[in-house]
């Protein structure tokens, strides 16, 4: 607890001044150490939990007052930046370091404060076959990572400082950047203060303003999406990907939106595969001229925050010509809005909880 109290007061130090402005800018610092412990989400990793992680979550939050729309339309939430240390107590999996951005939502009179970040992580001791070939949760030095926090939280009890206890959740995946990814997810209880930059000034949350609902007809997207990864086998190589997608979206009103749309991919680590499984394993009887792209369908939703969008999208291959994780696939992600047509996105598709690739996309929205 004591190199909590450190950090809380360095950080005091560092940043502890205020800005005024016709918009108010308030910032909280927050400072927890977790301990908990690394799920069994895959037998392939029960070797692996031999002890309970243990770290520090550090949080940067700009508390929000409604002075732009889609503040008050979602609760007044904080945007902010975390850090994560986690030591997995393992040494066969290293030591985690995480950034993140992260949004905080409040709900219970603010009482309960729901952060979720997304980011990326640096692992200090991946997979290599000669020196550490027992790790087969991590297969890259980079790692994606999520974090979800649910805390039962108060700020500016006493002079500016505040506390905050709850449990969170911290998974780490490269999403099959590099094979082997069978990936963590840490369980923990956290125990935290806060402290208000400001010394605690308070500012009031502005009503509502009316809003003008959205009506708009039915738009049309186009997008490229591209990246690396590699299957499930272990040094059967890291080969580029594209994608094309094509859908069409129609807004609900100012905070969602229904898509459906049709995506075709051109997965080159498909070719590696269906090649290493034709040779090498004639009992599965795969034939080496299959095809290696597929064709998919989807519906989504769109979910619009200011000029970012949060993508849930599930589909469904109607061509498959060789068996990869199943037909139905899932993909999850960010969009952030250039002007009122263009925009990129990053996005995660997957096969209900087995990853396949990170997607980079660029789009246009007509």
């Amino acid at each position: 607890m004591r190199h909590l109290l450190f950090l809380v007061i360095v950080f005091c130090g560092y940043f502890g001044f205020s800005q005024k402005g016709e918009t108010p800018k308030k910032y909280v610092l927050d400072a927890s150490q977790f301990y908990g412990s690394i799920l069994l989400h895959n037998p392939d990793i029960s070797h692996l939990i031999t002890a309970h992680p243990g770290g520090i979550i550090l949080g940067f939050n700009r508390k929000r007052f409604g002075h732009e729309d889609w503040e008050a339309s979602l609760g007044y939430p904080d945007t902010g930046f975390s850090f994560v240390y986690q030591d997995m107590n393992n040494p066969t999996l290293g030591k985690n370091f995480g950034l993140y951005a992260h949004y905080n939502f409040y709900f219970l009179r603010r009482n309960l404060q729901f952060r979720i970040g997304q980011g990326v992580a640096y692992n200090t001791n991946p997979y290599d076959k000669a020196e550490n070939f027992r790790n087969n949760a991590y297969g890259s030095h980079l790692l994606s990572s999520t974090m979800v926090m649910f805390n039962y939280h108060k700020e500016n009890l006493l002079a500016g400082l505040g506390f905050k206890a709850g449990i969170s959740l911290i998974h780490y995946s490269n999403a099959n950047f590099k094979a082997p990814n069978t990936s963590t997810n840490t369980m923990a209880l956290n125990f935290g203060l806060t402290y208000d930059l400001d010394g605690g000034e308070v500012y009031e949350f502005q009503e509502p303003r009316p809003q003008e609902k959205i009506i708009e007809p039915i738009r049309y997207n186009f997008v490229l999406r591209g990246g690396v990864n590699e299957s499930d086998v272990i040094n059967s190589g890291q080969y580029g990907f594209w994608i094309l997608s094509a859908y069409a979206d129609k807004r609900l009103g100012n905070k969602s939106a229904l898509q459906l749309g049709t995506d075709v991919f051109f997965s080159n680590f498909l070719k590696e595969l269906i090649r290493f499984q034709s040779t090498s394993f004639p009992e599965m009887d795969v034939d080496p001229d299959t095809d290696f792209k597929r064709v998919g369908v989807f519906v989504g939703h769109e979910l619009f925050i200011n000029k970012m969008s949060v993508v849930a999208q599930l589909g469904y291959y109607v061509y498959y010509p060789f068996d990869f994780e199943g037909q139905v696939y899932n993909r999850v992600g960010l969009k952030r809005y250039f002007g009122d047509k263009l925009f990129g996105a990053v996005t995660l598709k997957s096969h209900g909880a087995k990853a396949e690739a990170v997607e980079f996309g660029i789009g246009i929205r007509l």
